[in-house]
């Protein structure tokens, strides 16, 4: 016996101050803390509301950050060591 699973896409996404919400095609509605992602929680409302949609992958251009629909649905914390955010959240006070 086969089966066959379509792949989950994101209907709708956005940032509030406290969660990232993610409207799925299949009618679920992931809410996830902003906490567990630095970059989203240290950016302004339109940088957290820039999003690109790729078919697994969430993308913030503007905060150069990658979040893979994957991750968001096993409930993943972001993976970026403290140091590299560092050095991102220091290049962001000299611009």
């Amino acid at each position: 016996m086969t089966s066959s699973t379509a792949p989950i896409k994101v209907k709708q996404i956005y940032v509030t101050d406290t969660h990232i919400v993610v409207h799925l095609e299949d009618r679920r509605v992931l809410h996830i803390p902003v906490e567990w992602y630095p970059r989203l929680l240290h950016a302004s409302s339109e940088e957290r509301n820039t999003i690109e949609i790729y078919d697994e992958v969430i993308r913030w251009p503007k905060l150069d950050e990658d979040i893979r629909l994957a991750g968001l649905l096993s409930g993943r914390k972001s993976g970026e060591s403290r140091r590299s955010f560092e050095r991102w959240l220091a290049s962001r006070k000299r611009s």
